[in-house]
């Protein structure tokens, strides 16, 4: 079990990398501006059990795995990048709806799902817990535990960090539905970014990180 000094120090680093947006934070911003709240805190819950994956992954090795092996890499690598970029190309081919300010254009379950597939298939979030998660443990106290423990803790304040980037993404969203601009983000700014998350996991490497 890490000390709490250990963990308090953790907690310190986690948060100042997690308040620095990268491709959850963007996914879960643009998922908040375009369908509300509610949808953006499923599609938090889904990078969040992305997250735990793994975490869980880490703890007993499996990142290591990833990470030595250039086929188990590349093959994920690609599947990630090609699910966002086909989402991105979709949105950008798609006409928006009319807006209806009470029924979100996403349904919260889908976004949930989606927020999985996109931290699940991102080889650089596994990197990311196997090169962050050992600058906290100490040798020779049962490193997988320490490791899980950790990995955790992260997953949680992660959980939080998303929620407020959904909370004030979402509160953004009630002034564009007064104006003329949610359609325009809908179709062209959602399929831009989703592109462009493609190809930040498509252009993963071993020192890449999530956040």
């Amino acid at each position: 079990m890490p000390s709490p000094s250990t963990l308090n120090a953790f907690a310190v680093a986690s948060i100042l990398l997690l308040l620095i947006p990268g491709p959850a934070v963007l996914y879960v911003v643009n998922r908040s501006v375009s369908d509300g709240h509610a949808t953006g805190f499923f599609a938090v819950c889904g990078l969040t059990l992305g997250n735990s994956v793994h975490a869980v992954a880490a703890a007993v090795g499996l990142s290591a795995v990833l990470a030595a092996s250039a086929v188990a890499f590349n093959t994920v690598k690609w599947l990630g990048a090609g699910y966002l970029i086909y989402v991105g190309v979709r949105a950008l081919r798609t006409p928006p709806a009319p807006i209806d300010a009470d029924q979100a254009v996403m349904a919260p379950r889908k976004a949930f799902t989606q927020g999985v597939v996109v931290n699940v298939l991102n080889p650089k979030t596994g990197l990311f817990f196997l090169s962050f998660l050992p600058q906290f443990i100490r040798p020779g106290h049962n490193a997988g535990w320490q490791a899980l423990v950790l990995g955790l803790e992260f997953v949680a304040l992660g959980f939080c960090t998303d929620n407020l980037y959904a909370l004030v993404a979402s509160r953004l969203r009630n002034a564009l539905l007064r104006g003329k601009s949610l359609p325009f983000i809908r179709r062209w700014v959602a399929g831009t970014i989703f592109i462009g998350l493609g190809l930040v996991a498509a252009t993963a490497s071993v020192s890449g990180s999530t956040k």
